[in-house]
This record gives structure tokens, sequence and C-alpha cells, in this order.
């Protein structure tokens, strides 16, 4: 097994935390799945993907 190793900023690497943390995993497990994803083709992709990370839009609250 290869052993990849990345310098992260102090801010980039409390990023890491909350988003590895919100998806329930450990941050080299979350690490993993982003490599795993398949890359973007198209701007179609992007905005399906947006979409399916977006939510329910009628769940949404307008700030006030």
């Amino acid at each position: 097994m290869a052993i990849l190793t990345v310098r992260l900023t102090a801010d980039e690497e409390r990023l890491l935390s909350k988003r590895s943390r919100g998806a329930g995993m450990k941050k080299a497990t979350f690490v993993r799945q982003l490599i795993r994803e398949e890359p973007f083709e198209t701007g179609a992709d992007v905005v399906k993907d947006a979409e399916r990370r977006m939510g329910d839009a009628r769940l949404r609250i307008a700030r006030k």
C-alpha cells in the first residue's frame, strides 16, 4: 500500500476535520472517499452534484 503525505495549513486541517466529522468518518477515510470520487466531465455533472448536495430547497429557511 502506498503512503500519500499531504501538507495542510491550519485552516485546511480545520476544514478537513469539520467536513469529516460532518460525514461521520475519520479524516483518512474521508480523504480516501474524496480521492475515489468520479471527476467532473461537463458542467452538467457539476450542477447534478450540487443539486444532490444542496438538499430539498422547500426545507430551507430564509434569513432575515
